[in-house]
This record gives structure tokens, sequence and C-alpha cells, in this order.
């Protein structure tokens, strides 16, 4: 079946430098966005592991054609980077992920000149700013909605919530770490988030059929942001949706092993209505997507708390 497409013109800036301090490789981002436009909401998205700014263009086109501003930052686990389970770097790229989005949210103005001058007409509206992230970069993106990270001992690790983010959405992200895998204590130990003080409305994105290597437990691992955190949030579940949803970080992956364009632009499409909804921009499509669940096919379920 043909996807309906975005007739917005879009267009994409990249590589843009974003200042850091102790990352030993430089952060650089891609911005895509509207070609022009007014007080535009933003969303910075975190990739999912070993993927990078290149990414995800099946989402972020979509997004930028309902009008939304996206930064996609590349981390240090990127595959480019070369930095592997057993390089030293890697049991701390956990954290320099989280420093990512915060020095993107810190140099967005300077950013955004950049892309002005190399041609992008659009500006933003600083109240209205999204983190957005599927897979690690989902517990990347929820730690900036106050999300937190528990030690070996249970304890709960520092606040990286960001006070410009008003709204997120976390697709197929990790839960909680008390199920882990041996190969993921001994690779991931920071796998193991704290979703009670995720404060910040989110939409949780979550596939039924998605059996993550990393957990012993079945595909409802990933509803813990939503059924650990406090509301407002709102669940996502599609029915026959494996990790990769249909194929979120591009067309033809090697990773996807459910490629459905149909499911990404469902996950595309019901991200940026839940943001414009959250933003008070536009409601319609955030309440038709929730109403078609009720007497559509079964293909997905949305929740609310």
């Amino acid at each position: 079946m043909p996807i309906d497409q975005p007739t917005t013109l879009i267009a994409t800036v990249k590589p843009l430098p974003v200042p850091t301090t102790g990352r030993d490789i430089d952060l650089r981002v891609k911005v895509t966005a509207p070609v022009s436009g007014t007080n535009l909401p933003v969303i910075v998205f975190s990739h999912g592991n070993a993927w990078s700014m290149d990414g995800y263009g099946p989402l972020v086109d979509r997004w930028a054609g309902a009008g939304f501003v996206v930064v996609q930052p590349t981390h240090l686990d990127s595959r480019r980077h070369g930095i592997g389970f057993d390089d030293p770097r890697f049991g701390t790229i956990w954290r320099v992920r989280i420093a990512d989005l915060h020095a993107v949210l810190d140099h967005l103005d300077e950013l955004l000149d950049q892309a002005r001058a190399a041609g992008l007409r659009a500006s933003v509206d600083h109240d209205r700013i999204a983190v957005v992230g599927h897979s690690w970069g989902g517990q990347t993106a929820g730690t900036l909605l106050g999300a937190r990270v528990l030690d070996a001992d249970g304890t709960p690790g520092e606040d990286f919530s960001h006070p410009a983010v008003r709204a997120g959405a976390l697709i197929a992200a990790t839960g909680t770490g008390d199920t882990l895998t041996p190969f993921a204590v001994e690779h991931l130990p920071f796998m193991r988030p704290d979703y009670s003080t995720m404060t910040t409305p989110a939409l949780v994105v979550a596939g039924g059929r998605d059996q993550s290597a990393m957990s012993t437990r079945g595909p409802d691992w990933f509803t813990d942001a939503y059924h650990l955190s406090p509301a407002p949030k709102s669940l996502l579940t599609i029915v026959e949706g494996h990790h990769t949803l249909g194929g979120v970080a591009g067309e033809q992956v090697a990773e996807t092993t459910d490629e459905d364009p149909a499911r990404v632009a469902l996950v595309a499409d019901a991200v940026s209505a839940y943001l414009l909804d959250a933003f008070d921009l536009d409601g319609t499509a955030w309440k038709a997507l929730s109403e078609r669940a009720v007497p559509g096919d079964g293909a997905y379920h949305v929740e609310h708390r």
C-alpha cells in the first residue's frame, strides 16, 4: 500500500560541530527542517546503538515534513568511531550520550545560526522542545525526561533532566534491569533505568513481538517506561512490531526483521501527532490516531494514564 508523503519542502544541513568537553572525538550533528517557517517545535533525536546522524531517515523526514526541526547527534558508539564492547571507553559512553544531548540543547541557537547560514530559514520555539530516542537512544532520551540509572546496589544515580525539554517519545526503550542477560550485565550494566522520577510527559512506543537479547523478559519489558513512570504518559503498542518497528533506521537495513514501511510511517506520525498535542499546537491527529486504534484492524493500540 502506498504511504502518504508529507508535501512540505525540507532540507538537511550537516555536519555541524557542537562544543563539548571531555570527548576525544568531536560531536557533530545533522539538522533537518522545513526550509522556512517560524516558531517551529524541535526534536532532538538519540539514535540506537552503532547508528549515526545519517540513520533514521524514514522518521526524521516525516517529522520535518510535519513541521519539526530535528537535530541528530552522532554518539560515540556509532560504528564509524570503532569503539566496541571491549574498548575501555565503552563503559562510559552512556554518560557521554547524555552529555551529547545536553550539549545540543545548550548550544541550540548556535547550531541553528549555522543551519540558517547554510540555507535553512526556519526559526524555532524554545518553549516547545522534545527529546526522542530509539533503543539505547530511548534510555538516553529518558534521562533528560527525568529517568535515572540505578547502580549495582539499586541506588538511583544523578538527575540528568534538562529544563528546556517539555515532552518526549521513547521508542523500544530499555526496561528495568532486574532481568538482564549475563552479556548485558557484563557489557551494559547501565541498562538499569529507574522510571519513577520520569515526570515529563512522554509517549512510549513498543513492539508486541520485540524480544530483546538483553533481557529474559518478553516484549512487555519495553513497556516499563510507561507503566513505571508518573503520569501523564501514553503507550503505543504495535502488535506485530519487532525491535526496529518495520525499519525505523532506514529502508532495507540488515537488522530489520519486520520490514514494513507502513509500520514505520505509523511510528513517525504517532510521535509527531503526540508532540503536537503535548505542545498545544494541534490535537486533532493524535485524537484521530487514538480513536482509530479501537475499531481498527488490531494493528496497534493506545493507552493513556
